[in-house]
Parts: C-alpha cells; structure tokens; sequence
C-alpha cells in the first residue's frame, strides 16, 4: 500500500485518532493514546517527528524493524517513511513524540542548525539507546517544553521552546557519540564487515564495467544509512566512507605496482577507473608520489 502522506501536525492527531494540537505548528503526544482507526499503516510526516518509546517491536521504518523492548529515541525528518504491521499499534506501546513543523523554525537560527544533525538523516534501527538518566534528562526537557507548549502563547512562547529544542538535538548528539564509544562490539564487527565488503569488491572481476564502489552501495550493503556509517566512521576512525573506500583502492593499486607488469593506465582501468589521469591524481594526492614513482623503488 502506498504511504499516505501527512502534511500537517493537525492531520497528524486526526490520523492517530487523538485530540487537535494547542499549536498547529509543534506538539506533543503521548504514544498509548494513539488509536488510529483507519486503514493507514505507513505515513510519510511532511514535518520534523522525534519519539522516545518503548514496546515498539512491531513498527518499522523502511524496511528495518523494531526489536527492542527497551526505550529508544528516533529522529525523523520530513519525507521519511513510518510504517507500522497489519496487527497495528501494540497496545503496551508507551511514549511520546515531539512533531516540529519547519515553519516553526522559519527565521530562527535552528532552521538551518537542525540539517546539520546528522541522525535526522538514520533509519529507525539504528536509534538511540538511553541510560536511564539519559532519559530523565531527556524527558525533563520535553516536559519543558510540554508546559510551554501549553502555556498561553506570548512573543517569548517560540524563543523558550527554540531553546529547549536546540538542548534537546544537543545532548542527542552527545548521546549518539557515546553510543558510538560504548557499543563497541557492534561497531568494530561493521567495520570488519566494511573490510569484507571493499576487499571483495575490488577483487571482483565486475570491477571494470561496475566501476568504483559508492558510498550508498557500501551503506547499503550494510543495511545502514549512508549518514550513521558515515558518523560511526568518524568517531571510530577518523576517516570518512569515501576515504575508507580510497584506502582500500590506494592498498590494491600499490599491489599492483609493486607485483605485475601491468602499465598504469591497466591498472587504472581494473580498478575501476574511466580514465588513467584520474587515477593518478588520486594516488599522487594519497601516496604523494606518482604510481610510475611508486613502481620505479621496487626495481
């Protein structure tokens, strides 16, 4: 079935089945009450979505599932999909979710900021797990945020809700990159994995006519999102995906060099290269010398 798409925070609470919003551009809602009576089982928001839940193990977000009982945050951004399974909502799903519609940002400093947090952009499986003071904290924010939301609005009402906002996408940075840390078997088998892929990619005799891998193909064929690979790298090593997969070339062109006969414009086309010039500008930039420089101290 095809997603059905949300355009607004009001049409969000109509399709959840729960009250209108206090403000049509951001609200807050309490999962357990959601009822959704309708046959719409995938949304797509037109508007920002950050949840805090527990008892979600049957929602899905794209094609990955849910699998934890323990609470977790998700972020979405608008365009993103939310599906859920034929059984529907789960009745001990508890939580809440935070919907910010871009006009709320309109003129604020955070309508830009907010595109520079990468975890808008990670699939739902890949979401935050919280210590439990992490999420004391967390939901002492919303509820900041909750008594505004539910204040009478005045001119300072978006200001204070802005700052609290910004608090929030901070500490979920700083929680993302602990995360990053602590989860360390997880992260460093991906990295195993990330080798595997490269390795077997670049020994492929496909190479020539697939040329070079992308950064989507190895996120894809990592079941991650291409901004969650990307950020895990950087705290993990330092280096981007596209420096990984350059790595990896740069280590298969000096085998190359260094053990056959072929010229550098064969090499460069086994890698994957449409032209040699590329090529050598690549591993000049990466070795600082020339492949023929490279080849000429091991004869």
């Amino acid at each position: 079935m095809k997603p059905y798409r949300i355009k607004s925070i009001t049409e969000g609470h109509r399709v959840a089945g729960i009250e209108k919003p206090h403000h049509p551009l951001i609200s807050i809602v309490d999962v357990s009450k959601f009822t959704n009576d309708s046959d719409v089982n995938a949304v797509i928001f037109d508007f920002y979505a950050v949840s805090l839940k527990r008892g979600c193990n049957n929602l899905l977000y794209g094609q990955q599932k849910y699998d934890f009982d323990e609470g977790l945050m998700a972020f979405m951004s608008p365009g993103q999909i939310l599906r859920g399974e034929e059984n529907g909502i789960p009745a001990d799903l508890e939580g809440w979710m935070l919907f910010i519609h871009p006009d709320f940002l309109w003129n604020t400093p955070l309508a830009k900021k907010i595109k520079q947090y990468e975890y808008f952009g990670y699939n739902t499986n890949e979401a935050l797990f919280l210590s439990d003071k992490e999420e004391t904290l967390i939901n002492t924010i919303i509820d900041n945020i909750r008594s505004e939301y539910n204040s009478n609005i005045d001119k300072f009402s978006q200001e204070v809700i802005i700052a609290q906002l910004e608090l929030l996408f901070t500490y979920a940075q700083r929680f993302y990159e602990r995360q990053f840390i602590t989860r360390k078997i997880t992260n460093h088998q991906i990295l195993g994995k990330l080798e595997d892929i490269l390795e077997k990619y670049f020994n492929n005799e496909d190479l020539v006519s697939k040329g070079l891998p992308t950064v989507q193909f190895v996120a894809d064929s990592l079941n991650i999102s291409v901004k969650y690979l990307g950020s895990l790298l950087k705290q993990l090593t330092g280096l981007t995906t596209q420096q990984h997969i350059h790595e990896k070339l740069i280590e298969k062109a000096k085998e190359k060099l260094s053990t056959t006969d072929l010229s550098v414009s064969e090499i460069a086309y086994e890698l994957g290269f449409e032209h040699s010039q590329s090529f050598n500008r690549l591993f000049k930039s990466k070795v600082k010398e020339s492949p023929l420089e490279f080849r000429a101290r091991f004869n």
